[in-house]
């Protein structure tokens, strides 16, 4: 319980009054002042009169408004924060909510009328968040219940540069209305940048709800404050300015790789972490490729903006000036008026979009499909803003206090006649050194931890930088003195110059605490080998750990490598578990839904 504030000696009250008040307050957690201040708000707009029908405590404004689910699909926690938003600001607006995770919904849950906010993410190229596929598939299949006397609103969270750009969002807003449930609000698409618009759109379902309802909700400031009572004052909006420590190349000479682990002081920042969590790091783009996009464009670097920003300082800093949207090049189709461009973006050409936009950066658009005499304005008005690039964490920070440490995978190409570098790896390796400070701030993820339970067995699958936090994972689990059984399946090029953190893998196998390490080297012989068939090869004992009770991790690619190891998985548990293919898939659910097989893929 936290000490709620005081009265001071200036209140309207009388002395009794004050006392019993301060009483009242002193015992509050957050919850409850969060609903103390949306009642009062709610009361004072009602006229200030509790209802002599209405129960002592219950306010008046709460009895007349709906019941409202918060219903939401999250991978790596961005929709979760959205849905707990939804859910603290409609409580301090005087609505009764539940809010509900898609990984724990049933049929149940919709057998009587209900008043949804849908928040959902979307995993890669059109899939839903894992602990939401069961979910998903019972809205779709033959036992999807009847939605007639259902209201709903759909927030979709996803990712421009995808093409299947909120895909979840779409199909939960088609398909509910399919079923009989009555939108309420539009649905809207949020990209990397969603806070503002999320924020907007919350505060639109609400009022609409309360309109339906013909009540009047209580002031909505009152949730934003209580909302963040206790949370970090780092943040993507203001993130803490971390000194580098030191930057070391984990490949040795002759790899094709360039992999760095980075150490960053955390020190007086107040930054905590769990095993898990990633690192949001905002990067600055390239100087060299935003002057000779300036140049391509003949746009003066001095050029000022409506905001008073310079253009070049405002597309190093603020805006995305290299990854291919489709909202970028459908305003590019239009600034150009160009019947090839627009043709590559039509329906009918999705395969060879797809195809087209591979390797191709937005400088290529420009030199391809050139606009005259084009403004500043114009062209930033095109851009999405420049999102911070997100690390899985690879230490532990009661191992490590202070410090935080990032494996990265520093991207660098030639494609299209022209050499490439990410934009977050080239800023870490290229452009900071040891004794700089960078923008970061820590990102949480609810669905990739540790187990509770120390005696927990653990498997993680973590190829090149995907092994980074199971290195945190091992860290905290050496420090907890955990006895719980760890097997680490590794996969990169080459064993001589690509085992990532070899050293520390091999002495924590000595003692004792990694009990099982396979590896997997692709380029060391004739025929590739990779993590999925290690675990194949080790499918018996593999499934003997999944049976009494291991968890399972996967981390890295989620493209290629993240299919191929559940595909294994899926094998796995028909062959050494006596499985059909339905019961093995929905074996493989289950550990899903239980949240004992976890993916942090990208």
């Amino acid at each position: 319980m936290s000490q709620g504030p005081l009265l001071d000696t200036n209140s309207p009250l009388n002395g009794d009054q004050a006392q019993r008040l301060n009483d009242v307050l002193g015992g509050m957690d957050r919850d409850q002042m969060t609903w103390l201040s949306g009642y009062l708000a709610g009361l004072n707009a009602s006229g200030g009169q509790l209802s002599a029908a209405s129960p002592a405590g219950a306010p008046q404004t709460a009895s007349a408004l709906p019941e409202i689910t918060v219903l939401y699909g999250s991978q790596t926690g961005n929709a979760e924060g959205v849905a707990e938003q939804a859910r603290d600001r409609a409580k301090a607006q005087g609505f009764n909510v539940r809010l509900l995770d898609m990984a724990d919904a049933t049929k149940k849950d919709l057998k009587d009328p209900t008043n949804l906010v849908v928040v959902v993410s979307t995993q890669g190229e059109g899939d839903p968040p894992d602990t939401a596929i069961g979910f998903y598939e019972l809205i779709n299949g033959r036992k999807a219940p009847k939605l007639d006397g259902h209201r709903f609103a759909v927030l979709g969270l996803g990712d421009s540069s995808y093409d299947q750009f909120c895909q979840m969002g779409k199909e939960f807003d088609a398909r509910l209305a399919e079923l009989g449930a009555e939108r309420i609000n539009d649905r809207i698409d949020c990209d990397v940048d969603y806070e503002e618009p999320a924020e907007t759109w919350i505060d639109s379902v609400l009022a609409r709800y309360a309109e339906l309802s013909g009540a009047t909700t209580a002031a909505a400031d009152q949730s934003s404050s209580a909302a963040s009572a206790g949370e970090s004052q780092w943040s993507k909006k203001n993130p803490f300015y971390a000194e580098i420590l030191d930057t070391v190349v984990l490949n040795d000479d002759g790899s094709s790789k360039e992999t760095r682990h980075i150490e960053l002081s955390l020190e007086d920042s107040g930054l905590v972490y769990e095993p898990g969590d990633a690192l949001g790091v905002v990067p600055q783009n390239d100087p060299a490729y935003v002057d000779e996009l300036l140049e391509k464009l003949r746009i003066s670097h001095d050029t000022e903006l409506d905001t008073g920003s310079k253009v070049r300082d405002a597309l190093l800093a603020e805006f995305e000036v290299t990854t291919l949207t489709r909202p970028f090049l459908e305003k590019w189709a239009e600034l150009s008026d160009n019947a090839e461009l627009r043709r590559i973006l039509s329906d009918e050409a999705r395969e060879e979009f797809k195809a087209w936009v591979y390797g191709r950066h937005i400088i290529d658009v420009i030199e391809q499909f050139p606009v005259d005499n084009l403004d500043a304005a114009t062209f930033t008005q095109a851009l999405r803003k420049l999102p911070p690039r997100l690390y899985s964490i690879a230490s532990s920070y009661n191992a490590e206090p202070d410090e935080v440490h990032l494996t990265v995978g520093v991207v660098r190409y030639e494609a299209h006649g022209r050499a490439r570098n990410g934009v977050t790896t080239g800023y870490l390796s290229d452009h900071v050194e040891p004794g700089d400070k960078i923008p970061i701030y820590v990102d949480r993820n609810k669905n990739f931890k540790l187990p509770h339970d120390n005696n927990t067995p653990i498997i993680m699958v973590g190829p090149g930088t995907g092994v980074a936090p199971f290195r945190a994972f091992m860290q905290e689990r050496d420090d907890a003195g955990a006895e719980g059984d760890n097997w680490l399946f590794f996969g990169d090029q080459h064993f001589h110059t690509d085992f990532l953190y070899q050293a520390e893998w091999l002495n924590w196998r000595e003692k004792g605490l990694l009990t099982r390490l396979d590896v997997a080297f692709s380029r060391d012989q004739a025929e590739k080998v990779y993590v999925q068939d290690r675990m194949r090869e080790k499918g018996a004992e593999l499934y003997a750990w999944l049976e009494r009770g291991a968890h399972f991790y996967v981390c890295g690619d989620g493209e290629r490598m993240a299919a191929d190891v559940h595909q294994a998985l899926l094998d796995i548990a028909r062959e050494h578990g006596g499985l059909d293919e339905d019961a093995a898939a929905q074996y493989i659910r289950d550990l899903q839904q239980s949240k004992r097989y976890q993916r942090d893929v990208y």
